[in-house]
């Protein structure tokens, strides 16, 4: 009975690993599903960002030319001004005064002149009959002659006192923009350190921008620019579209171009200025405001997008676990260039038709399997959104 009982137990004993083994073999779990994204090679446009200030493409000062009491203001401040249209009036009553008193000087000149000729018409036929010396008619020569230059004097003063009388009323030289006066009536203006510049019109239907780009950034471009031309993939005249990133973040709806590089690179600042002009049409954009210019470096061919939220990073390394054959995930290291929008640019390390693990990184290590669901992101570079 007791070699029975002891039969049994190690009979129990040896079967029960085994369908303990069997139990977990039937129970083990599934692979994972684990979202994915299949890389796509793509033209990646490259682009560079530079700071850059807005001009009016034109900015004219407006000076009073004349010294004196300021009498009126014509305009509204922050307004439209047309060209021609009255700005400032100044006191004229000095310039008025100036202006009579060469009138008078110019009357006495011709009351000279009149007298002058009067005497040459006398004394020319009695000097043709010999009846006057040749020096009376010389002298009645010299009289006219001198008359005529005392006339010519006094009218060239006239003009004159007639251009500063008009210096008293300031007109706008084009249509745009005006600014807040510098100048308010009673102040005594057209003398430092009393204002001189009074108020700045702006044309402001086309706006310039102004920027700074390195160097090296410059010899880069003008290499590029120089290695297409040789291929005639650009002419001489095409314009580089730029856009503008305004300060709120939002993207200027019109495309402006280059109108110049500066001839110089600023030697205590290693940078050379670059003006573009933008279309302004909505007066949007106002002298002074500051904005991002965007600028195409390069195209990348067939550039492969990574979402950032694939990559991560370790001590300066970054890396993607992939998913390969037989739905093994593997841990790959790769190299990155610039953010495009919500993705990173792989410079190495990756390929097109590539599966990459796109979320649940904390379910995943190097060599487990996994069941790879496919996300359609549709990555597309900013372009083509």
């Amino acid at each position: 009975m007791r070699l029975k009982t002891l039969l049994l137990s190690l009979f129990l004993l040896l079967t029960l690993p085994a369908c303990q083994n069997q139990d977990q073999a039937a129970q083990a779990p599934p692979p994972p599903d684990i979202p994915v994204v299949v890389l796509e090679g793509q033209d990646v446009p490259l682009f560079l960002e530079f700071v850059g200030q807005v001009y009016g493409l034109k900015d004219i000062a407006i000076r009073a030319r004349v010294e004196g009491f300021l009498e009126g203001v014509h305009f509204e401040e922050g307004s439209q001004v047309e060209e021609g249209q009255l700005l400032y009036t100044l006191e004229s009553q000095p310039f008025e005064e100036a202006v009579a008193n060469r009138m008078s000087q110019v009357a006495e000149a011709q009351t000279m002149l009149a007298k002058a000729s009067s005497d040459l018409g006398r004394i020319k036929p009695l000097a043709e009959l010999k009846a006057v010396s040749q020096s009376d008619l010389d002298g009645a020569v010299a009289q006219f002659e001198a008359a005529q230059a005392s006339l010519e004097a006094a009218e060239a003063n006239l003009r004159a006192s007639r251009i500063q009388l008009g210096y008293t009323k300031i007109y706008s030289p084009i249509n745009g923009i005006i600014g807040k006066t510098k100048a308010k009536v009673g102040d005594f203006v057209g003398r430092e350190p009393n204002p001189v510049i009074l108020n700045v019109v702006s044309q402001t239907d086309t706006v310039l921008v102004e920027f700074f780009i390195t160097e090296n950034q410059y010899l880069e471009a003008a290499r590029r620019y120089l290695k297409e031309q040789s291929k005639g993939g650009v002419k001489d005249k095409d314009p580089a579209a730029l856009e503008l990133i305004l300060a709120d973040g939002s993207l200027y709806p019109h495309q402006g171009q280059v109108d110049f590089i500066d001839r110089e690179v600023d030697p205590t600042t290693g940078a050379i200025l670059v003006q573009a002009s933008f279309p302004n049409p909505e007066n949007l954009l106002r002298p002074g405001q500051f904005a991002k210019v965007k600028i195409r470096a390069e195209t990348v061919k067939d550039g492969i997008l990574v979402p950032q939220r694939c990559v991560t990073e370790l001590q300066g390394r970054y890396s993607v676990f992939v998913v390969e054959a037989g739905n093994t995930v593997k841990q790959r290291p790769v190299e990155l260039g610039p953010a495009i929008g919500s993705a990173w640019l792989v410079t190495k390390g990756l390929a097109a038709d590539e599966q990459v693990v796109y979320e649940g990184l904390q379910l995943v290590r190097d060599g487990s399997v996994v069941n790879p669901v496919v996300q359609d992101l549709s990555l597309k570079t900013p372009e083509e959104k």
